[in-house]
């Protein structure tokens, strides 16, 4: 069975992406659960081995930018600043393995937000103006399309890194 080449799966996802319209700032506000959409991006299915829940914005538009699963009822904010993007992206590989899964949720506590880690504003990307994610201490924003009232598709621009990364938000209520 062939497969398509990332560049291939790259440019579908951003077609999809460009076709969505835009979303406001304030209609990100809420809790959303995520998923990578796989399209070829060295982190495609790493956020999910290490038990990433979603994202969490604030009516001030900032943003808990990193949540993740701890336990089955808790949630845990991650702080961006502790990750090297330049291991993450050349050993992406090991980032799928049941080993760092297991690693990483035993470094929850050591990793954990002080509070949200990033900001949401307006900003233009491929020829549309719509809310963005601006990480505080990486060189990072997520751009937000709406694909309907309870789901959003981002696409994750890494400065100096020339692909993008996909997920699907799906609005949720609070865990209980």
């Amino acid at each position: 069975m062939r497969t398509d080449s990332p560049i291939v799966a790259q440019e579908t996802a951003l077609q999809r992406f460009r076709d969505l319209p835009p979303v406001g700032p304030h209609e990100l506000v809420g809790l959303w659960r995520g998923r990578g959409i796989p399209s070829g991006h060295p982190l495609d299915g790493v956020l999910e081995n290490l038990g990433w829940f979603g994202k969490r914005f604030t009516s001030e538009l900032r943003a808990d930018a990193l949540l993740f699963q701890s336990g089955e009822r808790r949630l845990v904010a991650m702080d961006a600043k502790w990750i090297s993007l330049r291991l993450a992206l050349r050993f992406h590989a090991l980032g799928r393995t049941r080993v760092v899964g297991n690693l990483f949720s035993n470094l929850h506590r050591r990793l954990r937000a002080n509070g949200p880690i990033a900001s949401v504003r307006m900003l233009p990307f491929n020829g549309k103006t719509s809310a963005a994610m601006v990480y505080d201490a990486q060189p990072i924003v997520d751009h937000f399309r709406r694909i309907d009232g309870q789901h959003l598709m981002g696409a994750m621009a890494i400065s100096g890194h020339n692909q993008l990364y996909f997920f699907e938000l799906k609005r949720v209520g609070e865990p209980a």
